[in-house]
């Protein structure tokens, strides 16, 4: 999907969104928002891409200390504000038909810590979420407006432009992902990056991670983001 089509997109679903918010998610309008929004399926490839594989429970991401550290951020942005703020987390995934099962104590798991949940069928490669993260980024900022973002993703195409509009609005805007694969952020002028496993607590041992710039002598094997079989199901560029 091109730049201008997901804008386009963004608009319709900002929208749809902002008609359809839940009673609980709509804030009060004199309340400033510090956001957290990620992107599971992004960052599951990426976790998967440095592991090689599935993570198992010592490398699974730990929600309660991403949000105790939210917390920590928000209270540092809260100093010296005229209107109240509050933080806001929100998880974005796809739920591929016949999974529901297994994912649902996770979802579970995750509202239990304080997380709010946007879960989409994934019925093609269009059924990405994208488009809803920046609708809710978007929302969020009209009213009494942001105070500080936090998007844990490496997806360039979709959020480097749109965030760096809020960074230049005078909004903190944070990266959240992994190094290896955030370079558009890691070298922003006007992103703040934070690599995941900087972050206390979140990762339980520390991650298997190989770089160009510090491959070991015996040399390392690199594991591919996709399989080859993605291939059969991919439109052609």
């Amino acid at each position: 999907m091109s730049v201008s089509e997901m804008a386009h997109q963004v608009a319709d679903v900002a929208g749809e969104v902002h008609a359809n918010v839940p009673e609980g998610m709509n804030p009060a309008p004199d309340v400033r928002r510090v956001l957290l929004v990620w992107d599971a399926p992004n960052l599951d490839m990426g976790l998967g891409a440095i592991l090689g594989g599935r993570p198992t429970a010592a490398y699974r991401p730990r929600f309660d200390a991403l949000g105790r550290w939210l917390l920590a951020r928000t209270a540092e942005l809260s100093v010296g504000s005229p209107t109240r703020v509050e933080p806001e987390a929100t998880v974005f995934t796809n739920i591929a038909p016949g999974t529901a099962d297994v994912v649902r104590p996770w979802v579970e798991a995750l509202r239990n810590v304080g997380y709010a949940v946007f879960a989409k069928p994934k019925i093609d490669e269009d059924s990405d979420v994208d488009a809803d993260m920046l609708a809710h980024i978007e929302m969020r900022r009209r009213g009494a407006g942001l105070a500080g973002i936090m998007v844990a993703s490496a997806d360039g195409q979709a959020f480097r432009e749109p965030l760096e509009r809020i960074a230049a609005a005078g909004v903190p805007v944070q990266v959240l992902g992994f190094r290896e694969h955030a370079s558009w952020a890691v070298t922003s002028d006007t992103l703040e990056f934070i690599d995941l496993e900087d972050i206390p607590g979140v990762f339980r041992e520390p991650l298997p991670r190989v770089s160009l710039d510090s491959l070991p002598d015996e040399g390392a094997w690199l594991q591919p983001f996709r399989p080859l079989s993605a291939l059969l199901t991919s439109r052609p560029a």
